[in-house]
């Protein structure tokens, strides 16, 4: 039999309240964002691995406070005094480290939202100090933000995010299928992303659904 076609089709990643796991590795950070009328200073930093959730909870923010979620490295294309009026998420902050313009929109916009009292929530991966940030105004309000960590996951969020991204790719996953990979692949969820596109794709190429039997193949055949 011939191998099957594959088509490289958008994944829809559904943002919404009901489809974010709460566990033990994420609860706090979830009811420190989630309470946002309490921040200090109307600010907080949303930390944690690739995959760890952020942007979901960003977006759940941001329908929260009826904000906007942006990214960091657009801060340049965007007009700094519209966006600061009302409660505004600034994702992948991290990756403004270095960029001489980036780094003076972030800490202008900053300053716009502490004037204006709209809310600000910043994401990235790793603690504010190890960002790298050149400018030392900038640094120093990061620095002097609060900080929500999303957690390194435990099993029963692992399992969870996996049956969200195959969902997300519209595949209605066997249990049998996600008790077996758990224990035996890369416990992030980074690793998870990574397991859950190379299952869809040799599903895929060899035509037939995900089984325990292909997950053992893509897992003996995995780099």
């Amino acid at each position: 039999m011939s191998e099957q076609l594959i088509f490289d089709l958008p994944i829809k990643t559904a943002f919404g309240r009901e489809d974010f796991f709460v566990t033990t590795a994420n609860a706090t950070a979830v009811q420190i964002v989630e309470n946002w009328p309490r921040w200090p200073m109307g600010k907080l930093v949303l930390v944690g691995p690739s995959g760890a959730g952020k942007s979901h909870l960003a977006h759940i923010w941001a329908e929260l406070t009826d904000g906007i979620v942006i990214d960091a490295r657009t801060l340049t294309d965007v007009d700094l005094h519209e966006i600061s009026q009302a409660a505004v998420c600034v994702e992948n902050m991290h990756l403004v480290a270095g960029n001489e313009g980036l780094e003076a929109h972030g800490f202008h916009l900053h300053n716009l939202a502490q004037e204006t009292g709209a809310p600000l929530l910043m994401t990235g991966i790793g603690v504010p100090t190890s960002w790298g940030i050149a400018l030392p105004d900038l640094a120093s309000r990061i620095q002097g933000t609060s900080v929500a960590e999303l957690r390194a996951p435990d099993d029963t969020l692992l399992n969870a995010v996996m049956v969200k991204q195959f969902s997300d790719r519209q595949i209605a996953i066997d249990p049998k299928v996600v008790n077996f990979v758990l224990p035996r692949m890369e416990r992030s969820f980074a690793g998870v992303a990574k397991l859950v596109a190379l299952l869809d794709r040799a599903a895929l190429k060899a035509g037939k659904p995900i089984s325990v039997k292909l997950a053992r193949q893509v897992l003996d055949t995995a780099v």
